[in-house]
């Protein structure tokens, strides 16, 4: 028996596909528990329908994404801090004050888990920092910090 699967079953496949089951397997097991469908030629179409609108959106989103690594790419920010002697820092920079910089200084709103910072900022200098906008995008962003 052909059956469209709802969610991820071990062993069977994965949500989305279309899995040939025995049909006691189908009966007993996949359709009460609402894990499958049977592959008729509505549940089909519904499916391929469905297909397309998550593609549709996935594209709508890798394009914003892009367009908004563009516009991050452009910025740079500059970040004042505390300094000691020596342009040493007391603290150190962190993403979530590079997320809320971002935010007053070009008005872009990036969630502060998205910003990796690939080495410490302790010290007063100019710093690139990169942002995982999207799976395939992610975008440079300068950062200086200067001292107050």
């Amino acid at each position: 028996m052909k059956v469209i699967l709802l969610e991820d079953v071990k062993g069977t496949g994965k949500k989305g596909q279309i899995a040939d089951v025995s049909d006691g397997h189908a009966r007993n097991f996949l359709f009460p528990r609402k894990l499958a469908a049977e592959a008729n030629k509505s549940n089909i179409a519904e499916l391929e329908a469905k297909q397309k609108q998550a593609d549709h959106k996935l594209t709508k989103e890798l394009a914003t994404a892009r367009e908004l690594g563009e516009r991050i790419e452009k910025t740079g920010l500059s970040i004042s801090a505390r300094v000691g002697e020596n342009g040493k820092m007391f603290g150190s920079v962190t993403n979530k004050e590079i997320a809320e910089a971002l935010q007053s200084q070009a008005g872009i709103s990036v969630d502060r888990k998205k910003i990796a910072i690939s080495d410490t900022m302790k010290s007063t200098g100019a710093y690139t920092v990169t942002v995982k906008l999207h799976a395939q995008v992610s975008a440079k962003l300068n950062v200086e910090i200067v001292a107050e």
